[in-house]
């Protein structure tokens, strides 16, 4: 479809989103345009997005509630929406924006999901999967650094030797929308990195030349299923029967940092946000931490 590639074109290259993301967004609208051109026909209407209106929106969305979408699910659908509507209407290829008037769905807030400190050390200082030595030094580099600096997945599995400066003990991330942020790195985990650097990542890179920090057993880089993987049988070997996912270790970081005094603009600088008030969740995870200290510690709670 001619409006949607063009958007997604778009997306690309003026708004410097990565492939990932515009796949995305792609995935989103095909859907959402299936669904809508199939309804336009039954109205016998002609099946084109000059056709769209906002009431075929909200049956969209209506339509994924019932199949059981989480709102969180629905709200992100929407805003696919919303920047594909903006943007037919900016550039003339719609008479209104269809989008504009559409409310999102009401959010739960849920509490992320965070470890212990005795958990925290399970994973960096306990047994660590791996065929070799220089798979377990890899993985523990992994968690070392995705505990030490609360990247997301995406962009630990984008660092590139370079990008790190074990000097100055920092990394170069590119985050969200390309942008580049310098995280620091605390001693531990850049011993951990720099172990792995000087003798382990060779044996991974077997003679060939891949820019990329952490590499798989064939020597590429690894990718974030693969992180995933080694995180699975982490839990598997550690007995962790609590669901642990890479972006954990985030909101972990973030929680840890808080409680021990850190304020909330830096750590919306350290994770990358855009917006404080998408880091403002950990205030509810620390408020929660207290509650339950208070609850098994005060004699009349």
């Amino acid at each position: 479809m001619e409006e949607l590639k063009e958007y997604l074109d778009y997306l690309l290259v003026q708004r410097n989103l990565s492939p990932a993301t515009v796949e995305a967004y792609e995935r989103d609208l095909t859907h959402f345009l299936a669904f809508a051109f199939e309804q336009l026909e039954l109205l016998d209407r002609p099946p084109t997005v000059q056709e769209v209106d906002k009431y075929l929106v909200r049956d969209y969305l209506a339509f994924l509630t019932r199949a059981g979408y989480s709102r969180s699910s629905v709200a992100r659908r929407l805003a696919s929406i919303r920047g594909f509507s903006r943007f037919l209407f900016a550039h003339g290829r719609v008479a209104r924006d269809f989008a504009l008037s559409v409310g999102t769905p009401k959010q739960a807030k849920t509490v992320p999901e965070i470890m212990t400190m005795e958990e925290i050390r399970s994973f960096l200082e306990g047994r660590m999967p791996g065929r070799t030595e220089a798979l377990q030094a890899r993985n523990r580099a992994i968690f070392e650094l995705l505990y030490a600096t609360g990247i997301r997945l995406a962009e630990l599995v984008g660092l590139d030797v370079a990008d790190v400066d074990p000097t100055n003990h920092y990394v170069r991330v590119l985050g969200k929308g390309r942008k580049e942020r310098i995280v620091p790195v605390g001693e531990y985990a850049m011993a951990c990195v720099h172990n792995y650097c000087q003798n382990y990542r060779g044996q991974l890179l077997q003679n060939k030349e891949n820019p990329a920090l952490f590499l798989n057993a064939a020597g590429e880089r690894i990718t974030p299923r693969g992180v995933q993987y080694v995180l699975e049988e982490c839990c598997k070997l550690l007995a962790v029967h609590k669901r642990i996912t890479p972006h954990t270790f985030r909101h972990t970081f973030a929680t840890h940092l808080l409680d021990n005094g850190a304020d909330l603009r830096s750590i919306q600088e350290l994770l990358g946000h855009s917006s404080l008030s998408t880091t403002q969740i950990y205030t509810k995870v620390t408020r929660s931490h207290l509650k339950s200290v208070y609850n098994r510690a005060h004699p009349r709670a």
